[in-house]
């Protein structure tokens, strides 16, 4: 009898043993595949950053921009575990190709690199964080097109020297044209719009106030049918030039451009 029970002691305690320790092996080996699966990464090893590289330099009047490759998120930061941004479409509301701007980037130990674009959200001058694989090649251009609200002027450099200048409508004193840093991420042709003229540029920049325009407000470059009232504060946000100017812009300018607005 005593014999009896010490052995229905002894059973569960070595089924258990055995069973834990297959546990622990099958779990280990778990841990050592997701290591080796493609494209793993741990928060240790993505912190180790190797090179920090600069693709937009002003000082050098370079410039960089890709298209998207696919759909991506934009992030807070240069990990996948940083907070979600902005969700960066495959195209503009105007079915273009989208374009960012491409400023700067990280790449780590693990060979993962990061890419810090502008957005095209308000608050205007925002920028995120994409993989670089979801970034075509990198175009480079050192043209610049400044936009001046006090001058009513638009002067595009190339490489820090004007090449073309004309007179330009800006928003309103109630609907303004946005100040600041943006690009040309599309180039507009063959609609038939006569307010808009025979060409157009979209840019990332976004109305503060006409929030509820079509695709939420973007600001353009555009032509007008009436070139009588530039240079003035005359448009809902947008940049109006006459139409042989716009014509000329749309030859000299590309995309990805930078535009300031000040």
């Amino acid at each position: 009898m005593s014999r009896g029970i010490k052995l229905g002691v002894r059973l569960p305690m070595i089924f258990w043993m055995g069973t834990m320790r297959r546990i622990s092996v099958v779990m280990l080996g778990v841990a050592f595949l997701a290591m080796l699966a493609p494209g793993a990464v741990t928060p240790a090893t993505e912190r180790v950053t190797v090179d920090h590289f600069v693709l937009s330099d002003s000082a050098n009047e370079t410039y960089r921009w890709a298209f998207l490759r696919h759909r991506a998120i934009a992030r807070t930061g240069p990990s996948y575990s940083a907070r979600a941004k902005s969700r960066l479409n495959f195209r503009t509301p105007e079915l273009y190709r989208n374009v960012v701007q491409v400023l700067d980037g990280v790449r780590y130990e693990n060979g993962q690199t990061w890419i810090r674009v502008r957005l095209a959200i308000l608050p205007n001058g925002s920028t995120g964080w994409v993989p670089r694989g979801a970034l075509t090649v990198f175009n480079k251009t050192h043209k610049r097109l400044v936009i001046s609200h006090a001058t009513l002027r638009a002067t595009l450099y190339n490489r820090g020297r004007p090449i073309f200048k004309t007179i330009i409508g800006v928003g309103q004193p109630h609907w303004p044209t946005p100040r600041g840093e943006f690009y040309v991420r599309e180039k507009l042709s063959g609609y038939y719009a006569p307010t808009y003229g025979p060409r157009a540029f979209g840019l990332n920049a976004r109305s503060a106030v006409l929030t509820d325009w079509p695709g939420g407000g973007f600001i353009g470059i555009h032509g007008t049918n009436e070139p009588g009232i530039l240079p003035g504060r005359v448009s809902h946000g947008c940049v109006r030039m006459r139409n042989g100017p716009i014509l000329r812009l749309f030859r000299l300018m590309p995309l990805g451009t930078p535009v300031q607005i000040r």
